[in-house]
């Protein structure tokens, strides 16, 4: 489990945990708001897929108190950079401060990991809630595209 102390707007503990035999089907099962498919898919199921299918992306439940209501990955790029993704919140949760609260908890402990110069994600130019939500937990542009979409590092300095 990874706890980096973060809560909720409703005092509940944000915790990132291993997807398992016991919890893989609820997160299988976290969908977006319908207005967000343009940049997530329908149901957090493709992001597990994609991690079984390959090495390079891990998931990681997002958890409220007990309760599953997210999803999150990370990878290690080529160049042993780590890349946050995958991330979706249910829509019965969000507005809460857990997405804000998964990716401070995630991004922190990456951060900390030894011989990994960068923490990244990316999401699409006209997700402004993302941009805003990235960029208040330290995440700036880095002026590179990456499957058109923009391309941000924690710490980076903004161009």
């Amino acid at each position: 489990m990874i706890d980096a102390g973060h809560h909720d707007r409703a005092g509940r503990a944000v915790t990132l945990r291993p997807v398992d035999d016991d919890n893989w089907r609820v997160v299988a099962d976290v969908a977006p708001r319908d207005d967000q498919r343009d940049w997530v898919p329908a149901l957090a199921a493709r992001y597990l897929l994609l991690t079984m299918r390959s090495d390079v992306w891990t998931s990681l439940a997002v958890y409220a108190d007990e309760t599953v209501v997210g999803h999150v990955m990370w990878g290690v790029d080529d160049d042993g950079s780590h890349w946050i993704g995958g991330m979706v919140i249910d829509a019965s949760e969000q507005g809460r401060g857990i997405g804000r609260a998964a990716v401070a908890t995630l991004a922190g402990w990456l951060a900390a990991r030894e011989g990994h110069p960068a923490v990244r994600l990316a999401y699409h130019p006209e997700n402004t809630a993302a941009a805003a939500l990235y960029t208040a937990l330290g995440f700036h542009p880095t002026g590179a595209m990456e499957d058109d979409e923009v391309v941000a590092e924690l710490g980076a300095p903004p161009r």
